[in-house]
């Protein structure tokens, strides 16, 4: 995938000229950003995940306490970068030893907010996962800032305060849309529209798909960049429409309604192909068909967008994989389904689980993080539900993303972060009877 290929030039470019370790850069066992390497859910192929999940083949490895926080851990050569909220004030943000997690730097900011009484069950603490390109760590707080650290030394780079910059309205539920790192530059849903930064100052390129912000213009969807029928693009949800936008003016290339209870379009959409899938919360599930067209209602790019298929199925905040043309979910219902993708077909769906899957594949398996704090470990069978192993990781709630690279296995839950390793051939012959 293009945009893996991107991350991975980086990377080697990156770590060549860091001087945090003498480790040579090795995509597979770091985690840059929202749902990994390539954005994507996909976890590199090797190291292989074991054939089962449980106490004898996952082992603690080493836990700090943290305050609250809904970012996923951000994983590099030697450290981890991890947020919190500390007295519903400041927002913190921290590199941690990746050995055993020793505090190596931590730096700090105003954040203070409160979110509507009807979602105040999911607290007043930083949202959005950050995102590492090698040398910076690009933060995203919950009023609607978006702060630089070099992620050596924790020292500020640069601070973007998007309501101020832009006048916009404070986003009622904070900000919550995980930025993207591509190139030379940052893109983020903030400041009552979708933004692209300089990342070396924080200095404006453009700002596109305007709302406003506040209640109904605060996004939760995170950018993601695809090529969709010839054009790369930058595949963005706002909660009321999904749109691509080109990566070099901002411009909107298409857009489609997405329906939605209280506009909570929260995952990010999925690319297959030409093709994309999305769903919402009081809507449906969709998937669109991106096509080159010369008709009059096509864009300048002559590309349009047309439904393959919908279906009843309303997905959350779990934001699905891909596997052999399936789509893998989790659901409003909080039940589990796979759906086929070119048809649109319901090959199964489970009873209930928790009230969110954080998920991450590599080959035909699946790690889903419960919000309750269960691993499940999971093979992707169109045919049936096929659960190879769980096991309880957390007594705190789980709504981080998991994050999975090397032979290591990185849960945040509300109270901190704990470091599983896969175990080897002899730490299971030690653990068995």
């Amino acid at each position: 995938m293009k945009l893996f290929r991107t991350q991975l030039a980086i990377f080697v470019a990156a770590v060549t000229l860091w001087p945090l370790a003498s480790i040579a850069a090795d995509i597979a066992a770091t985690w840059p950003q929202w749902r990994g390497p390539s954005r994507d859910g996909q976890a590199p192929l090797t190291p292989v995940w074991p054939d089962r999940v449980d106490e004898a083949t996952l082992i603690q490895h080493w836990r700090v306490e943290l305050g609250p926080s809904y970012s996923g851990a951000i994983v590099a050569a030697d450290r981890v970068f991890v947020t919190e909220t500390r007295g519903k004030e400041t927002e913190v943000a921290q590199a941690l030893s990746r050995a055993d997690g020793k505090v190596l730097w931590s730096a700090e900011w105003p954040g203070a907010t409160s979110v509507p009484f009807f979602a105040a069950a999911n607290g007043d603490w930083i949202r959005a996962t950050p995102a590492f390109d090698g040398e910076s760590l690009f933060v995203a707080g919950m009023r609607d800032v978006l702060v630089c650290l070099d992620a050596a030394s924790g020292k500020e780079r640069w601070r973007v305060d998007f309501v101020e910059r832009f006048q916009s309205q404070l986003p009622t539920f904070g900000c919550a849309s995980s930025p993207l790192v591509d190139g030379e530059h940052v893109y983020v849903q903030a400041g009552g529209g979708f933004v692209k930064l300089n990342k070396r100052n924080g200095e404006t390129v453009w700002r596109s798909l305007e709302d406003g912000g506040g209640m109904n213009g605060s996004a939760f969807s995170s950018p993601f960049k695809a090529t969709i029928a010839g054009q790369t693009q930058l595949l963005v949800q706002t909660r009321e429409r999904l749109a691509g936008v080109d990566e070099a003016t901002g411009k909107e290339l298409w857009s489609q309604k997405i329906e939605a209870f209280r506009g909570m379009n929260i995952l990010t959409p999925v690319v297959f192909g030409d093709a994309i899938f999305t769903s919402s919360y009081g809507g449906k599930s969709w998937l669109f068909d991106l096509v080159k067209s010369g008709d009059a209602t096509a864009t300048d790019n002559n590309i349009s967008l047309t439904e393959r298929w919908q279906t009843k199925t309303q997905g959350y905040m779990s934001t699905p994989v891909v596997i052999d043309g399936h789509i893998y979910t989790h659901l409003k219902n909080q039940r589990c389904a796979c759906i086929e993708l070119a048809t649109g077909k319901e090959r199964w769906v489970t009873t209930p689980f928790g009230k969110y899957w954080s998920l991450v594949a590599q080959g035909r398996k699946i790690l889903a993080l419960d919000e309750r704090g269960d691993l499940l470990l999971i093979k992707a069978n169109p045919e049936k539900f096929e659960l190879l192993g769980q096991q309880h990781v957390s007594d705190s709630p789980t709504w981080a993303h998991l994050a999975v690279c090397g032979n290591e296995v990185f849960v945040r839950d509300l109270k901190g972060l704990t470091v599983y390793r896969w175990a080897t051939a002899t730490d299971q012959r030690t653990k068995s009877p």
